[in-house]
């Protein structure tokens, strides 16, 4: 009973992290049709429907080759819902918080005109603090036009049955190559849209969901954010070093319920828990070095290798608990990422984007937070986050922009469950936190809020 209520949480979870989840029509009807959403440069939705009459050309091939486009654009359609239920939920905690910020702002108001009782000097160190806050009632302004932004969406697609209607009489000669390039351009544009309502800054991690108790204290699991729809395979790796097994298990349900895995043997051993799958490879740092290493799990080959230069390794910038793990690598929307520290920026952290396919750095950032005092770090769409430590009481604290190069310190709490982490990395396709958390594989759900720029 437990492993089902667990299976079911993490189904939950994975279901909500994910803004391209698939989600298909409730009644499809023997007909086909063809329609997306996308934005135009003044913002407004545009809503593009292509459909012949029902008892026109079924056997035909070309009606075949738009069946392709109808799956190809309606899933991305259909995912604004998903992104509409994300967002409204958000958007319930950021009115209440404006709703709440507000009253204070009036409240304060108040006590202020009435400058000379006792009570409102009490609160002028309070009314400092609000001043503080105050700018946030504008980003929250800006958060619900996002939102608005979603409901026209969804408005728009929710319109396309009426005009399927009235256009069903337009098939005529259909330039079918015209129909496929216009797709085809209406799915990157909305895809470009739908990305840039999906990223935006952290705000809030959900209580731990626990997937399995296994190995020792120490170690990693992932899954890949670039695999392809209904590939669902969990990665597996115990220890910090000395251990170049990799455990593929082939869905989630398999890592949480059975030992049904294969086991990949990596050509070297690997250092510290950072190691991450993309795209089909596993990266990882090799044992005793500053090396990074691209093995190809089809292949079962090293496809690339490099160092990076000038990387602290073999415990010399380790995060605050140790195990070798001075070389981080990591994913977000935007790509691959590496966080280490050198001699150069006085161990403090360093953050760089690496080509995934040359492993050449593409640009570099020097923060000013030291490595070792870190306890561990993610990124989530282009910032970097870091904990205040590893055991017991643990928040996200310190993030640092790669947009604007600037860093702040926030507070978002984060539950250490079992009081030792050890491995903490987002993955962009579920938009969840996947820890080793003291011999337990946990998820997190993460909250952003997101701004349209």
């Amino acid at each position: 009973m437990e492993s089902e209520e667990s299976l079911l949480n993490v189904f939950v979870l994975l279901l909500f992290g994910s803004l391209l989840t698939v989600v298909g029509p409730s009644a499809l009807e023997e007909g086909w049709q063809v329609y997306s959403s996308a934005q135009d440069p003044e913002g407004r939705c545009v809503c593009t429907v292509v459909a012949p009459q029902n008892t026109v050309c079924s056997r035909d091939a070309r009606t075949k080759q738009l069946r392709l486009l109808l799956d190809k654009v309606q899933n991305m359609s259909q995912s604004i819902e998903v992104l509409d239920r994300r967002t409204q939920r958000d958007l319930q905690f950021v009115e209440k918080m404006e709703v709440q910020l507000k009253g204070l702002e009036t409240k304060f108001q108040q006590v202020e005109d009435g400058h000379e009782s006792n009570w409102a000097k009490q609160y002028q160190s309070i009314k400092a603090k609000m001043e503080e806050l105050r700018p946030l009632i504008p980003v929250l302004e800006a958060y619900k036009a996002d939102a608005l932004l979603v409901r026209q969406f969804k408005e728009e697609a929710a319109n396309v049955t009426e005009l399927l209607g009235s256009l069903q009489d337009q098939l005529g000669g259909v330039d079918y190559q015209e129909v496929h390039s216009r797709v085809l351009d209406l799915e990157e544009r909305l895809r470009a849209c739908m990305q840039r309502l999906a990223c935006g800054k952290l705000t809030g991690i959900s209580e731990p969901v626990t997937i399995k108790t296994s190995g020792s204290r120490f170690g990693s699991w992932m899954t890949d954010p670039l695999a392809a729809a209904g590939d669902n395979r969990v990665w597996y790796m115990d220890g910090y070093h000395n251990n170049r097994f990799v455990r593929e298990y082939p869905s989630m349900y398999d890592f949480m319920t059975t030992d049904n895995f294969t086991s990949h043997r990596l050509p070297h051993p690997w250092s510290g828990t950072g190691q991450v799958v993309y795209n089909g490879s596993i990266y990882f740092n090799k044992f005793q070095s500053h090396t990074i290493i691209k093995f190809d799990f089809s292949t079962s080959l090293i496809s690339r290798s490099r160092q990076l230069d000038f990387a602290g390794y073999n415990n010399m910038y380790h995060y605050a608990w140790g195990g070798h793990s001075d070389i981080d690598l990591m994913v977000d929307e935007g790509g691959l990422w590496a966080v280490y520290a050198t001699n150069q920026n006085a161990g403090n952290i360093v953050l760089s984007q690496l080509n995934p396919n040359t492993l050449q750095i593409v640009r570099s950032w020097t923060t000013n937070h030291p490595k070792r005092s870190a306890g561990e770090a993610f990124m989530i769409c282009g910032m970097l986050y870091v904990t205040n430590g590893y055991s017991g009481g643990t928040k996200v604290y310190y993030a640092y922009s790669t947009n604007s190069s600037t860093y702040e310190y926030i507070d978002i709490p984060l539950t250490n469950k079992y009081s030792h982490l050890s491995m903490l990395d987002y993955n962009p396709r579920d938009r969840a936190l996947y820890a080793w958390n003291n011999g337990h594989q946990v998820l997190y759900n993460v909250t952003l809020h997101h701004i349209i720029q």
